[in-house]
């Protein structure tokens, strides 16, 4: 069944090129308007890449910068770890067994015990919904490490978007951008390759969303999005950047998009972060413009 409702899902979708990107250049000229609004006086450097899969309409705002990925680089790396269980080089269910030399810090996965064993797909799961880094880093030389990851990335068309960290001579670019470099079109347009099931397979694909879809990080772009509305999104952050990408259900019609920062004046950590409430604001100028006729109303949401 699940097979038949993808093969469904493939044809109701717009056309798109080789890597997702939509054929349509149609400007949506009243959203990119309010999107420009709100970005102007942002203390830092900031881009926003808007697809409506219905109408075909986009925005793009810097959207072709490069910016720091943080930890949406996390979606790279499930594509390449996805690319090896195709291969038959991993199972997604198979046994692993964790070993201190691979903590990298004290998230779920760095909190085993020496010798734990764990299935790959919970590490999978836990790189994504709490972006755990022990198990992100595991997950990355699991696949072949980044330059495996990379080549992956180029051949499907995203020419743009790289694995840094641990990743031989790409040390310079690690000290530029950190752990992963993109774009934000690249990073929407990824998100959006994957709904389409053109990542891997498309059995690969539709895994790789589910997890995608479960999102423990939710107090930013997320948050002014109605919590029945279904969603797949990945977040990141590091001290003077923040990032999002959010793949959004909505009822008249689904959309994609990613906003990301650099170079932030503001580098606190909390909600009031700039960074973390420009996420909040773009996300809900563009549900308000695709949904006009939705009386929800953003909740107040907990601190994590």
């Amino acid at each position: 069944m699940r097979l038949v409702y993808i093969s469904l899902l493939l044809v109701a979708l717009p056309l798109l090129t080789t890597n997702g990107q939509s054929s349509s250049k149609t400007t949506d000229v009243a959203l990119e308007r309010k999107l420009q609004a709100a970005l102007a006086g942002f203390r830092g450097d900031v881009g926003v890449y808007v697809y409506n899969l219905r109408t075909g309409k986009s925005v793009a705002i810097n959207a072709d910068t490069l910016f720091p990925t943080a930890s949406t680089i996390k979606v790279p790396i499930q594509c390449g770890i996805f690319n090896k269980i195709h291969q038959g080089k991993l199972a997604y269910n198979q046994e692993l067994i964790y070993k201190d030399s691979l903590h990298y810090d004290d998230g779920i996965v760095g909190s085993l015990r020496d010798g734990a064993k764990i299935p790959l797909s919970q590490v999978i799961m836990l790189m994504e919904t709490v972006s755990d880094n022990t198990g992100s880093l595991w997950c990355q030389a699991l696949a072949g490490g980044g330059s495996a990851i990379n080549e992956w990335l180029e051949t499907n068309g995203f020419h743009q978007t790289r694995v840094n960290s641990r990743t031989p001579g790409r040390e310079a670019f690690r000290t530029r951008y950190g752990w992963g470099q993109t774009t934000p079109r690249e990073m929407a347009e990824l998100m959006i390759y994957i709904r389409r099931g053109h990542a891997i397979s498309a059995e690969a694909s539709d895994e790789m969303y589910r997890n995608l879809g479960r999102q423990f990080w939710d107090e930013n772009g997320l948050s002014q999005i109605p919590s029945d509305v279904k969603t797949a999104c990945k977040t990141g952050a590091v001290n003077q950047a923040r990032s999002e990408v959010i793949f959004v259900h909505a009822p008249y019609g689904e959309y994609a998009y990613c906003m990301m920062t650099k170079n932030q004046k503001d580098e606190s950590w909390g909600p009031a972060n700039e960074g973390s409430t420009l996420l909040r604001t773009v996300s809900a100028i563009v549900w308000r413009h695709f949904e006009p006729k939705s009386k929800y109303e953003p909740t107040t949401r907990y601190e994590k």
